[in-house]
């Protein structure tokens, strides 16, 4: 690659999903929408865990910290993703870039495994209901819920390092519509393959690591589950893992299939579906699958509307 070429960047171009006026109008409702749900559905999950008492169990407890994940790193993408439809210019100075890709490769890594963690929760509480408040104390839950930021922080760092020994770029225009460490590698002028490298191996560590811990703990949950005289316990129990395995597979599937597969020959547009995806559906997805399955949330929803609705009465 020519050395002429190359130039140190002081601001990006994202250039989006697209360039076509028309889609865009339809583009800019649509992620209006998403993003509005997200916002409302997991604040809103994050307070009804607060105020129900029945919600005060450990899995609620991991389930607030999901949405509260999930919706940081929604809104670290999609407002500037929606300011960028609606104007020509669609620049991101360098060093807006960085924070943005830092913040997001951050709650990205922590969200999946908080999903292992609860994973975890899920097979103590089913395989050793007795012991499960016990084992599950608030003290292991704050350990695991500080290792998942701890260790999502630390891997950020890591990506973060592998951007900025980056001396200079062939481009700034970012095919993508938010900062993201595949792209910015791709206009890379030095040899960057040590890099994509170390990318690589530690998207397929983690997600390593996070399949083989959510697959173990469902492999006991299952056997346990397949044990249980009572239909009713049986029904209960696969309704409580259902929504968690549905959130595992969408999210754990996108990633996997962006970041954990040999460079050469992706299609950009093809990476952009997954990264909407996993960036944009699945924060809005979560709060949404754990509430439309779960009685208990259903339940704890219907009461404090309730009591919102008897109070309004009571005082007007």
């Amino acid at each position: 690659m020519g050395q002429e070429n190359c130039t140190i960047v002081t601001e990006f171009i994202l250039l989006g999903l697209s360039d076509v006026p028309e889609l865009r109008v339809f583009l800019f409702p649509l992620f209006l929408l998403i993003y509005g749900v997200t916002f409302l559905a997991n604040l809103g999950m994050i307070a009804l865990i607060r105020v129900s008492s029945r919600l005060h169990t450990p899995m609620y407890s991991f389930l607030s910290h999901l949405s509260f994940v999930d919706f940081c790193y929604s809104t670290t993408i999609v407002p500037k993703m929606l300011y960028n439809i609606l104007n020509k210019e669609k620049t991101i100075s360098f060093w807006g870039c960085m924070v943005q890709f830092y913040l997001f490769c951050t709650f990205a890594i922590t969200d999946i495994f908080l999903l292992a963690v609860m994973a975890y929760d899920r097979f103590l509480a089913i395989c050793n209901p007795l012991l499960y408040m016990v084992s599950m104390s608030q003290n292991l839950r704050m350990v695991l819920v500080s290792g998942c930021y701890l260790w999502g922080t630390v891997c950020s760092l890591v990506c973060l390092s592998l951007v900025l020994e980056i001396p200079s770029y062939r481009s700034n225009v970012i095919n993508q519509f938010f900062c993201d460490l595949p792209p910015l590698l791709s206009l890379a002028c030095s040899d960057v393959t040590m890099n994509e490298l170390l990318l690589y191996i530690m998207a397929t560590f983690n997600e390593v690591i996070t399949i083989v811990i959510i697959l173990t703990s469902y492999l006991f949950i299952v056997i346990t589950i397949l044990r249980m005289r009572s239909a009713e316990g049986r029904r209960k129990a696969f309704s409580t893992c259902a929504s968690h395995l549905t959130a595992i597979v969408v999210l754990q599937g996108t990633i996997l299939f962006t970041y954990c597969r040999p460079g050469s020959g992706n299609s950009v547009d093809t990476d952009k579906v997954a990264s909407v995806f996993y960036a944009i559906v699945i924060p809005m997805l979560n709060p949404l699958i754990y509430s439309l399955r779960n009685k208990d949330v259903k339940e704890a929803l219907s009461n404090v509307v309730g009591s919102v609705i008897f109070s309004y009465r009571t005082f007007s």
